[in-house]
């Protein structure tokens, strides 16, 4: 039979069957810790003290537990009962530059100078590993998607707009002399290397050039190059190249001189929207290229990340 469980204060402990059990009872509770009560479960003081032993060993596999974790948590870095995960491990130079690229391309830092020195790897393997060339690949197919599906008016006035530089011509010899990019621009240069006249095609933009002039758009040429110094080199370099059947080349003249990129080209294409032509496409690879009044129904960029044009 299973007595009920009985609080024993000290003056009520006894024993029927064990006269050492009262005293092993009463060195219990004179323990200074703070009062217990006692349930007997069974006729014997024995399966009272087996339980009493059960619930202290029960209290000690616990302790051990949180001591066992707790070393646990400190080895592998983690903090017990947190919700914080564990800190990121530190950014490599290659995702560092991966993010500044992309800031760039995305027209978060206007105006940057040059491309950061710790970069100059990343910008050497994205302009010549071949993933460049693939980003203008398909950048192209979008474009040549999207004019599949304009209709022309056929009345001569359909216009589509191209950047010279670095959009239908690659200055990435260029820029190759000058560590992609982290050296400082120099004018004296850069119009030294135009004069030679060696700017390859850009493969995908000369087919879509082709592709423009044989669908009957008008073609013009926008360039921020000076007219009075560098628009015989640029026209012949362009022929070369395969650039042949535009509509008109519109250089920087003595007019411009002075004004921003985006005011420069901003006027023309407003003055070509006053002439009466449709501007259904602008592609450049710079964001002033695309900034401005009169941008035409579409807009495309065109990846570089090796200078920025302010």
């Amino acid at each position: 039979m299973v007595i009920p469980a009985q609080p024993i204060g000290k003056s009520q402990v006894s024993c029927r069957h064990h006269a050492s059990c009262s005293r092993h009872i009463l060195s219990i509770i004179s323990s200074p810790t703070k009062p217990i009560s006692i349930f007997v479960f069974g006729p014997s003081c024995l399966t009272m003290e087996g339980f009493m032993i059960s619930e202290m060993a029960k209290r000690v596999r616990d302790i051990l537990s949180m001591f066992v974790l707790a070393i646990f948590s400190k080895v592998i870095g983690t903090k017990l009962y947190s919700r914080r995960s564990a800190p990121a491990e530190p950014e490599s130079e290659a995702n560092v530059c991966l993010s500044w690229r992309l800031a760039v391309e995305a027209n978060n830092m206007p105006g940057w100078s040059t491309v950061p020195l710790h970069c100059l790897s990343h910008v050497e393997t994205y302009m010549m590993g071949g993933q460049y060339e693939q980003d203008v690949n398909y950048i192209v197919e979008q474009i040549e998607s999207y004019v599949s599906q304009v209709v022309l008016k056929g009345d001569g006035c359909d216009a589509w707009i191209l950047d010279i530089d670095d959009t239908c011509i690659s200055n990435l010899f260029y820029y190759k002399d000058k560590n992609y990019g982290c050296d400082p621009f120099d004018p004296g240069g850069f119009v030294a290397w135009v004069m030679k006249g060696e700017c390859p095609a850009i493969p995908a933009i000369l087919g879509l050039f082709t592709k423009l002039v044989e669908g009957g758009f008008k073609v013009f040429l926008l360039t921020g190059r000076d007219q009075q110094t560098l628009a015989p080199a640029t026209i012949a370099n362009l022929h070369n190249q395969g650039f042949i059947g535009y509509h008109r080349v519109i250089f920087r003249n003595q007019s411009f001189k002075g004004k921003s990129a985006v005011a420069f080209k901003s006027e023309v294409r407003k003055q070509l929207v006053e002439e009466g032509y449709r501007i259904w496409g602008n592609v450049g690879d710079q964001w002033t290229d695309l900034q401005g009044e009169c941008l035409g129904n579409r807009t495309f960029k065109i990846p570089n990340p090796m200078y920025c044009v302010p």
